[in-house]
């Protein structure tokens, strides 16, 4: 099987399991988070405010303003970006439009904490599991993405600062501080059990790689992963014969495409992967003073 193959067929499990976290996400909002009216952040809270208030289906909100956002990123910031985002979206509001009209009732009556906690959770693994494996389900993403290409505004906090927004907005409906404080506990769950998923996967690393192949190794991580790649000169101990060491620092997001890459080509490779503290310069974050 060559690596053309493999490739696709690591492209077709991807997909697979973005749709089985969009299902674990969408299933965690109209399952515990809809029917208690708890509102967390992202477009998919907009959409529940906007159900909250007009009865408009959550899908029918999802769709168009992710359909808007998705006409700006693609003007602003490229269709590359765009392709799984678009994927995510169209399953999301599939989804949605379905669970809600078979879920009418909620699935722990008279508990919103527990509702808060159990869809928070559901919601969490779901999304990091859509972020493992390169997904995206739009929304703020978008919003943080542009905000990201003009300022230096992390996405992490240009997503927060809309969650508490869009949260804190569910008390011109409800004007219960209770269901802000419920929406916030959601958040805080959420991400904590996303941040458990992908274990801290914006984190960069420092990969060694040691394979008889290494050129070819090289050659895919700078062209299909655009990762800068050096070699550097070793020699076996034992053997006393001289070793080539591809050393890549990546994000740590990117590390599952390179280990991938390397396994397709050479699945006899020793591989050393560290956390580093910090990478500056171009792919990474600014020289700081």
């Amino acid at each position: 099987m060559n690596y053309s193959i493999k490739k696709i067929l690591f492209e077709i499990k991807d997909y697979i399991l973005i749709t089985f976290g969009l299902f674990l996400y969408t299933f965690g909002w109209t399952g515990f988070l809809l029917p208690e009216e708890i509102t967390t952040g992202g477009v998919t809270g907009i959409a529940a405010l906007i159900f909250f208030g007009y009865k408009i289906p959550v899908a029918v909100s999802y769709v168009t303003i992710n359909v808007t956002l998705l006409i700006l990123a693609i003007k602003i910031i490229g269709f590359q970006f765009c392709i799984r985002t678009i994927f995510g979206v169209t399953v999301t509001a599939s989804l949605l439009s379905v669970l809600q009209s078979v879920i009418t009732e909620p699935i722990i009556n008279n508990q919103p904490f527990m509702s808060c906690v159990i869809g928070g959770m559901l919601c969490g693994i779901g999304v990091g599991i859509v972020f493992t494996h390169n997904g995206s389900t739009g929304g703020t993403d978008i919003i943080a993405a542009i905000v990201n290409k003009y300022r230096e505004i992390s996405m992490g906090r240009t997503l927060l600062y809309c969650d508490v927004l869009i949260i804190s907005s569910s008390y011109l409906l409800f004007h219960s501080i209770e269901k802000i404080v419920f929406g916030l506990a959601t958040m805080v769950i959420m991400t904590y059990m996303c941040d458990m998923v992908i274990n801290g996967i914006r984190q960069s690393i420092q990969i060694l790689i040691f394979s008889e192949k290494y050129e070819e190794i090289a050659d895919h991580i700078n062209k299909d992963i655009n990762r800068g790649v050096t070699i550097l000169e070793g020699m076996g101990w034992y053997s006393k014969q001289p070793k080539k060491v591809i050393c890549v620092l990546a994000k740590r997001s990117e590390s599952v495409s390179i280990f991938r890459t390397v396994k397709s080509i050479d699945p006899n490779a020793f591989i050393s992967q560290s956390n580093v503290v910090g990478v500056y310069g171009e792919g990474f974050d600014k020289i700081k003073a």
